[in-house]
């Protein structure tokens, strides 16, 4: 059964800034050319979650599916 994502504590955020700034490294030297497509798939469905956790936050800020209250 998958693990499933919670929020980092504070000890493991610098190790998520570290990571990010590899993904960084790796994106300037070429690296990610060579993902295979198991490592490909991933990074794209954790992309995904991100963005859907950024929808359903701006959904329940609005507090409705459409459009702002001007």
């Amino acid at each position: 059964m998958p693990k499933l994502s919670c929020p980092p504590t504070p000890a493991e955020i610098p190790k998520a800034i570290d990571s990010i700034k590899g993904l960084v490294k790796s994106f300037q030297s070429g690296r990610l050319t060579q993902l295979t497509v198991k490592e490909a798939l991933r990074n794209g469905l954790v992309a995904t979650e991100v963005l859907m956790w950024f929808y359903i936050g701006e959904i329940i800020g609005k507090r409705g599916l459409i459009g702002y209250n001007v």
